[in-house]
């Protein structure tokens, strides 16, 4: 396992690495720049706030300075707030992790639980409501369900206010970001538990006179997680790192939105910023997704 944890690890280097510089270059080979909208500063000071970021320098040396930055633990400074890029993220981290953290949960476990229930009650009632609720929660759009849920619970009934710092009222986010994967979740775990109780070692158990919940559970439900534990981890790293639409319908100031604003914005240490760091955290996601196989399953190895 050391040998394949440290071949992914470089693997992931590599990658980031191709991620840093397809982002790069293409963000800079779009006309304009952060300054241009600037129409109060002259040709002078145009000039000095592009030779303050290194934007007067010529494209690859504009990298090179940029990854000399990365390896000393420094992403830059915005080009529209002034403040330390690592620090703005690490802040908007913490409100799209706490809203994801809890969407992710609640999405993993109503999944996993409703999808084994739909495969254990196939073809009647309960099947067919789980189902139905699945395909429709899937079929709604994000923001779609986040617009719904403000306009209803907070403008007309006012069972929860809109979110804020103060307030903290994470109720409404955490049911939008977390709808669309619980149901993509529980349409994956029927399928596969369907299959894992359809295979031979689950009925040569249940021949043995293995209790059911132990053939669910031991036998059935660990081999039926292995695809959803290849969805989870990506998924994990998406709702870290805050749903762009979602943040903005809400207010929340998470990272999503902070993307969304630097892209608006042009403000190319920002975008490079979160980037980077949403690249960091899928890979690193998919690796501990990749460990977690040998733990649901020992016969799995990493040759």
């Amino acid at each position: 396992m050391a040998k394949y944890f440290v071949k992914r690890v470089l693997l992931a280097i590599v990658t980031i690495f191709i991620i840093t510089v397809i982002a790069f270059f293409t963000m800079n080979a779009i006309p304009g720049g952060p300054f241009n909208s600037e129409k109060a500063s002259s040709p002078q000071v145009k000039a000095a706030l592009e030779a303050r970021y290194n934007l007067d320098k010529p494209l690859l040396e504009q990298y090179v300075i940029y990854v000399q930055g990365l390896f000393h633990g420094d992403m830059g400074i915005s080009t529209k707030t002034g403040r330390d890029i690592a620090q703005t993220i690490l802040e908007s981290f913490k409100v799209s992790a706490t809203v994801g953290g809890m969407a992710a949960a609640i999405a993993i476990v109503c999944g996993i639980v409703f999808g084994s229930i739909a495969a254990l009650k196939r073809n009647t009632v309960i099947d067919r409501i789980i189902v139905f609720l699945s395909t429709l929660a899937t079929a709604v759009p994000s923001f779609v369900l986040a617009t719904i849920l403000l306009y209803v619970f907070s403008m007309k009934l006012g069972w929860f206010q809109v979110w804020s710092a103060d307030s903290h009222n994470y109720v409404l986010p955490v049911i939008a970001l977390s709808l669309y994967p619980m149901s993509y979740i529980t349409r994956l775990t029927k399928t596969s538990m369907l299959d894992a109780l359809g295979q031979d070692y689950v009925r040569t158990a249940k021949a043995k006179g293995v209790s059911q919940v132990l053939v669910i559970f031991k036998h059935a439900l660990r081999n039926a997680l292995i695809p959803v534990i290849t969805y989870v981890g990506p998924m994990i790293a998406s709702i870290l790192t805050g749903s762009m639409v979602v943040e903005s319908i809400f207010t929340l100031g998470g990272l999503g939105s902070k993307f969304v604003t630097s892209i608006t914005n042009r403000d190319y240490p920002m975008i490079m910023g979160t980037t980077i760091f949403l690249a960091v955290l899928m890979v690193g996601m998919n690796l501990i997704s990749d460990l977690v196989y040998k733990l649901v399953d020992p016969r799995i190895t990493f040759d």
